[in-house]
């Protein structure tokens, strides 16, 4: 079967469809009112042409344009959801007024070329904006739409300003964000410096072999459009069991390991955080500008949730042209990767439950759109908050005018033992008081041979390896290379709402190593519920320019990536966060050799240390709102 995967997420989180209506039923209804162009060819100034579906209303009136471009399969000649999805969001378009286009990226299925992620270059969405400006039909504004794949080429075209090009609307983005301030991800390929695993599988099924087969130059739209009926160009990948696939080393071979298709993996694998390739091609950079109003949707188990937040922030205040910085709109979903609609009125993220997250995305969707390439006074950005974030634990939307919410301040939690935090059981605490002069460093043993696993979290896209959400960590919790602190309960409910910052004291016996932390809601039953993880590589802690090994047993200042949540923490709940060195397959096992790590088949032990005391004052700073 097919991998729709992508598609049909993308589809679901942006326009609205009845799912009582099958594909050929809605492809009627499309027909009574809307002009069908298919497999246009469009061109870019260096020649190639880019595969086109383009659905206008019926009439000689001139609309505006809802573009899709995306490097997933969108043929409608597909079977089951996937057609029926691709004339649905046409149809909802175009009956609202709208021209509804979507395209796929260069060397993408019907598309020619060569493919790179985020189809770059980036000049191919101006050539696309200039070629829809210039159709008769066209009033000569355009609005960007998707999720995931299909949004995260938007913020680099964006920056590029072309006049057409009036809003965007990019939900689950996190891939296009590059180097924002202090986060270097680069498109989710990195966590403070270690390799995010997601990529690994997600290129298996989304990658074309360089081998592939590929329609002739020459073909005609009318050849083209009949093709389509029985040649979509969609490679069958075999399954793979992603959670032993992940365990092969070196990082390099697992998808030649698995047969897998031979294209872009094998460069991208070898870069390193700051590796100048990462600002030639499609991501969005922070000294680029960015001047369009956008409306944008993120999740709390996502995979980037904090670079996305930095990202939003960063714009506002860079902003040049009057008014676009109040023009940035924000949804904070309690949901996984693209999984907004898939809120009910008993939301499950993984296994908690965090209630009726449902928020009427369809009716903000068209209202921003019919504001913005339409000019209808209907009163959207007034109506609509600047922030709608949705806090876990009290179970509630909330709106603010900015992120983090102005209510909320940091307030710092310490850590303490006597030297026995390993584990749940162990004696590590979280309290507000600073720590004495005297107390023993946690020492734990991090064998890369045998990395804790990774238990739900902020991810997506690894296959059977790994599923994303908030799951109970109390079996994880039993392992001693997991050091676990602890407040005391809560006497009084607690909000922590923003940005999750952390500063570790750590020392190894290895060259280079990593430190991992996560962040826990304790129910008063024990239940632990992880709401945001990260991760910082040793040899990344003084920037991602240069590499600064570690000498055996010194103590170094280690920042870790902020983290973020809304959750509320009731009476009785324990705020709790827990120290490793792994949390694999969700990042690449540090092999703590020093070396390249992603060409090495082979670790060696780490014996790592977290001090806590007043000289090296190891401590978690939490947003808490303020009570009303």
């Amino acid at each position: 079967m097919k991998r729709l995967h992508f598609l049909i997420l993308f589809l679901l989180a942006v326009l609205p469809h009845a799912h009582s209506q099958t594909g050929e039923e809605v492809y009627k209804k499309l027909q009574a009112i809307a002009v069908i162009d298919q497999k246009v060819m469009m061109p870019m100034r260096d020649g190639i042409r880019l595969a086109t579906d383009i659905y206008r209303p019926k009439g000689d009136q001139k609309v505006p344009v809802i573009f899709s471009r995306t490097p997933y399969n969108f043929n409608s000649w597909g079977n089951g959801e996937q057609r029926f999805n691709s004339y649905s969001a046409a149809y909802e378009a175009v009956r609202r007024g709208f021209a509804y286009v979507v395209q796929n990226e260069r060397g993408r299925y019907f598309s020619e070329g060569q493919w790179d992620i985020l189809g770059t270059p980036v000049t191919d969405g101006s050539d696309a904006f200039s070629w829809l400006e210039a159709q008769a039909w066209c009033n000569g504004k355009i609005g960007l739409t998707g999720c995931s794949s299909t949004a995260e080429w938007q913020m680099a075209v964006a920056a590029q300003d072309h006049p057409a090009l009036a809003t965007a609307i990019a939900q689950g983005f996190g891939a296009g964000v590059g180097r924002i301030g202090n986060y270097y991800e680069q498109g989710n390929w990195y966590r403070g410096g270690a390799t995010q695993m997601l990529f690994i599988s997600w290129l298996y099924d989304t990658q074309h072999d360089i081998f592939r087969p590929s329609i002739p130059k020459n073909a005609s739209q009318e050849d083209l459009v009949r093709l389509q009926r029985f040649y979509d160009l969609d490679p069958e990948y075999p399954r793979v069991d992603w959670s032993k696939a992940f365990q092969h080393l070196p990082v390099r071979d697992i998808i030649r390991n698995v047969n897998g298709p031979k294209s872009i993996f094998e460069s991208m694998v070898a870069r390193k955080p700051n590796d100048p390739a990462w600002y030639q091609g499609g991501l969005y950079h922070d000294h680029m500008p960015y001047e369009k109003p956008t409306f944008w949707f993120v999740s709390w188990y996502d995979v980037s949730t904090s670079p996305n937040l930095a990202m939003v922030n960063r714009i506002k205040s860079q902003a040049k042209k009057a008014g676009v910085a109040d023009q940035q709109y924000l949804v904070i979903a309690p949901t996984l990767h693209c999984a907004y609609k898939r809120a009910s009125e008993n939301t499950l993220v993984g296994e908690r439950s965090v209630g009726d997250a449902r928020l009427d995305y369809d009716s903000m969707t068209y209202d921003w759109f019919e504001y913005w390439l339409k000019g209808e006074n209907n009163g959207v950005l007034t109506r609509i908050p600047k922030v709608q974030y949705y806090t876990m634990g009290s179970n509630k939307w909330q709106s603010s005018e900015t992120w983090p919410p102005g209510s909320s301040s940091m307030t710092t939690w310490y850590l303490h033992s006597q030297g026995k935090a390993n584990s749940v059981f162990g004696d590590g605490r979280l309290s507000g008081q600073k720590p004495g002069p005297s107390l023993p460093a946690d020492g734990f043993v991090y064998d890369p041979a045998f990395p804790v696993p990774s238990y739900g979290g902020n991810v997506c896209c690894m296959g059977n390896a790994l599923a994303g959400g908030s799951f109970d960590q109390r079996q994880m919790e039993t392992r001693n290379d997991i050091l676990v602190y602890t407040t005391d309960p809560l006497q009084q409910g607690l909000e922590i709402s923003g940005f999750i910052e952390a500063t570790l004291f750590v020392s190894s016996d290895a060259k280079d190593t990593d430190i991992t932390i996560k962040l826990l809601d304790v129910y008063p039953d024990g239940k632990a519920y992880n709401l945001d993880e990260t991760i910082q590589r040793l040899r990344y802690r003084e920037g991602y320019d240069k590499e600064v090994f570690m000498e055996k047993d010194k103590v170094y200042q280690v920042e870790m990536t902020p983290m973020s949540t809304s959750n509320y923490f009731a009476p009785g709940h324990r705020i709790r966060i827990e120290i490793s060195s792994s949390n694999f397959p969700r990042f690449d096992r540090n092999l703590n050799t020093g070396g390249n790590n992603y060409d090495e088949s082979k670790g060696v032990v780490a014996n790592n240390r977290i001090h806590h005391n007043a000289v090296y004052p190891s401590q978690v700073r939490l947003p808490v709102v303020k009570s009303q």
